[in-house]
C-alpha cells in the first residue's frame, strides 16, 4: 500500500466506528452518539494556526451543538494538544478525541493509510457531516480564508430536526408484538419477582481484552430477577417459539433456535430507573446475540418507554403482555420511570451458528461474570 493511499469517504457512506479516549472518558465508544447530527473536525494539531482558527469557529458557533440536535468532535493527532491544555472539551457540545496512534484518522481519510504516528504526516484537514444513523451527509476540506467554516454553519442551517433527515419519519425497524404473555402469566412474573428480590445490574464493557460488569447509575438503573423455576423458564420459552420466533423468521428470515437468560427485570422510579444508549452485542461476550425481546408485563407505570435514538425520539409502550423485538445491533434506550415500577421480561435471541460463537468467546468472560453455560 503506497504512502498516498487515503480512505475517501463520500455521501451515504456508514461512518466507521471507533473506540477511543477523550477528555473526560478514556473508552468513548463513538457508535452511542448516533441520534443526533456529528459534526467530525480533522484538523491535525491545534498547533496549526489553520487548524486553530478552525476550532475557534467551531466554539464561535457552538449554537449549533447542544447534544441534542447536534454536537461537535474534533480529533487531533498531536499530543501537545492535550499536554500544553490548549485543546479542551467543551460541554454541551464540543469535545475532542486524542487520536495519537493516528487509527482514527486512517480511518476516516485524514492521514494516509501506512502513516506512523506522530504529527510529522501528511494530513488532509476537513469537517465531516454525519446524520443521525452515523452516514456521511458532506464533506468540508479546509479551504484558503476560511471560507469552509462558513459553508459548513450555512449548511448545518438548512439540516431539518435530527427525526426528519431523511425527509420524512421513519420507522425503526423493530417488531411491535400485543399478546404474547397472557395477562395472568405476566401476574404470575411479577408475583415471582416481588417474592424472590432482584439485584442491581450492570451492563457489560470491554476492558483489556475481557468482557466485564460495570456498574454506573448514570448510565443504568435496574434491579434483576433470574427465574430458577423449570415450569416457569418452560412456560416463557413455549410462548415465545410460538408467537415470536415466527415473526422474527417473517420479518428478517432468521430462525431462532436459541434463548439466552430467563430474566426479569424492573425499573422503579424510587430508583430513577433506566438504561442510557447503548447496543446488546458491542462485546466479545455478547457477541452472539442476535434479537432482544423486551416483554412489559404491567402498564401502571409512567416513563420506562423504549426508543431507538438512530431512527427518532419516539418511546414504545407495550400493553401487558406485548413485546418490542428488535436487533441486538440497533442503538436503544430506555426512559426514566417517573412514577410506578416498570416490570419487563428480557430475554435474547439467537441461532446454532451464534451458539458456537458464544463457546468460542467463553474464554473472554471476566471471572466476576463467570462462563455461560452450554445450550
Amino acid at each position: 500500500m503506497s504512502h498516498s493511499y487515503y480512505v475517501n469517504l463520500a455521501p451515504g457512506d456508514p461512518a466507521p466506528w471507533f473506540v477511543a479516549a477523550s477528555a473526560g472518558n478514556p473508552r468513548y465508544m463513538f457508535h452511542t452518539t448516533a441520534g443526533r447530527y456529528i459534526v467530525l473536525c480533522f484538523f491535525g494539531s491545534g498547533g496549526d494556526p489553520v487548524a486553530m482558527a478552525a476550532l475557534e469557529a467551531a466554539r464561535a458557533n457552538r449554537k449549533y451543538f447542544d447534544d441534542l440536535r447536534a454536537s461537535f468532535f474534533g480529533v487531533t493527532i498531536d499530543p501537545a494538544d492535550r499536554d500544553t491544555g490548549r485543546i479542551k472539551d467543551n460541554p454541551p457540545g464540543l469535545r475532542y478525541f486524542w487520536d495519537f496512534d493516528g487509527a482514527v484518522s486512517k480511518a476516516y481519510g485524514a492521514i494516509p493509510q501506512d502513516a506512523t504516528s506522530g504529527t510529522n504526516v501528511p494530513v488532509r484537514r476537513f469537517w465531516l457531516v454525519l446524520d443521525p444513523t452515523l452516514r456521511v451527509l458532506k464533506v468540508f476540506p479546509f479551504m484558503p480564508g476560511g471560507s469552509d467554516c462558513a459553508a459548513l454553519f450555512s449548511y448545518l442551517e438548512t439540516l431539518p430536526d435530527p427525526h426528519l433527515y431523511a425527509g420524512t419519519s421513519i420507522q425503526a425497524p423493530i417488531l411491535f408484538l400485543p399478546n404474547v404473555f397472557e395477562h395472568q402469566l405476566c401476574r404470575k412474573l411479577i408475583d415471582l419477582y416481588e417474592a424472590n428480590g432482584g439485584r442491581e445490574t450492570g451492563f457489560m464493557r470491554e476492558m483489556d481484552g475481557k468482557t466485564v460488569m460495570v456498574n454506573d447509575p448514570s448510565h443504568k438503573r435496574r434491579r434483576d430477577y433470574n427465574i430458577q423455576d423449570r415450569e416457569m423458564i418452560q412456560a416463557t420459552q413455549t410462548r415465545i417459539k410460538r408467537r415470536i420466533v415466527p415473526e422474527i423468521a417473517k420479518a428478517h428470515q432468521f430462525h431462532v433456535t436459541r434463548m439466552e437468560r430467563y430474566l426479569i427485570g424492573c425499573y422503579s422510579a424510587e430508583d430513577a430507573g433506566h438504561f442510557a444508549p447503548h447496543r446488546d452485542n458491542t462485546t466479545k461476550g455478547t457477541a452472539h446475540r442476535r434479537f432482544a425481546v423486551s416483554i412489559n408485563l404491567n402498564d401502571d407505570f409512567e416513563g420506562g418507554e423504549v426508543s431507538f435514538p438512530e431512527y427518532g425520539s419516539h418511546g414504545f409502550k407495550p400493553p401487558p403482555g406485548g413485546a418490542v423485538v428488535f436487533s441486538c445491533s440497533l442503538l436503544h434506550a430506555v426512559s426514566r420511570v417517573t412514577h410506578g415500577r416498570r416490570y419487563a421480561f428480557l430475554p435474547f435471541l439467537y441461532d446454532d451458528a451464534a451458539a458456537k460463537i458464544r463457546a468460542a468467546n467463553n474464554r473472554f468472560l471476566d471471572p466476576s461474570i463467570g462462563q455461560y453455560k452450554s445450550g
